[in-house]
């Protein structure tokens, strides 16, 4: 299993003329990997993950999934999105259950409500099934939509910013839950999701895109997140191979194309830690 963006292009009239949002886009995405897009407003991020989510058309390159064309949505992926996305007039309960029955139609009701039961109770909802979405607290909503998107069983689970609205302590209780829920729960292979926050990208990502505006390329860098799961969100931020990472990122996204030419940055390899001393 493998995403693959093969030298994609878009672009969008306005007032100002054409403005190419991808420039000759080219990643692979490979199988049991969590890749973050981060970048500036406008850079593109959103436009290329509704790409592979089929939700937006190219202008050229191609799309494909274990070799086969994105052309439009599909079951083999689902989307998490920052506002929620929940049928206000529906439990929580039934929110998953209609994603799945129209994800899924040759699935029978045993099988869907047995999703249901068993997405909801792995983000801590289960209790909560009869609720309606304005009874519940925005994290609580959120968890629903990462619930309803496992529950449909993709390939490929695609988030833009899910985090973005809530609060610090219910954002990282969700990034924990999605971390465990793609590594145990699910047979999702592949998740992308936006960001903009870097410590964000670095604990939940096996590799970050950064992406950069018109008119320059779309992809600045794609950095290797060499850290070892799981990720304690405590003391990873010790490992002198998170500062890297985190020092790398800064320099990309706060430098120009220009300042970065004048100015080569340092090596950022870390070589390995020593063991610690034997106590006693």
């Amino acid at each position: 299993m493998s995403l693959n963006i093969d030298h994609i292009w878009k672009s969008y009239d306005t007032k100002r003329g054409v403005q190419s949002v991808l420039r000759g886009v080219d990643m692979e995405v490979k199988r049991n990997e969590f890749v973050s897009l981060i970048g500036h407003s406008g850079c593109g991020k959103s436009t290329l993950l509704n790409a592979m989510g089929g939700l937006n058309s190219i202008d050229g390159g191609s799309i494909t999934l274990d070799g086969e064309p994105i052309d439009g949505p599909g079951p083999d992926r689902a989307m998490v999105f920052q506002n929620y996305s929940l049928l206000p007039r529906l439990s929580l309960a039934e929110n998953v259950a209609v994603a799945v029955r129209e994800a899924r139609p040759d699935w029978g009701r045993a099988r869907i409500d047995e999703g249901v039961e068993r997405y909801l109770s792995a983000v801590g909802l289960w209790e909560q099934k009869d609720k309606k979405p304005s009874e519940v607290s925005g994290g609580m909503q959120q968890r629903c939509a990462v619930a309803r998107a496992f529950a449909v069983e993709p390939a490929v689970l695609l988030a833009d910013e899910p985090f973005g609205a809530l609060d610090a302590l219910t954002r990282a209780r969700l990034q924990d839950q999605l971390i465990d829920l793609w590594k145990s729960e699910s047979d999702t292979e592949i998740v992308v999701m936006v960001t903009h926050g870097i410590d964000e990208a670095i604990l939940l990502s096996d590799r970050i895109v950064v992406m950069g505006a018109p008119p320059n390329p779309s992809i600045i860098e794609i950095i290797d997140v060499d850290l070892p799961r799981p990720r304690d969100r405590v003391s990873i931020i010790d490992d002198p191979r998170y500062r890297e990472v985190q020092e790398r990122m800064m320099y990309l996204l706060t430098t120009t194309p220009n300042e970065r030419e004048k100015m080569p940055p340092k090596d950022t390899s870390v070589a390995p830690r020593e063991p610690a001393p034997a106590h006693g």
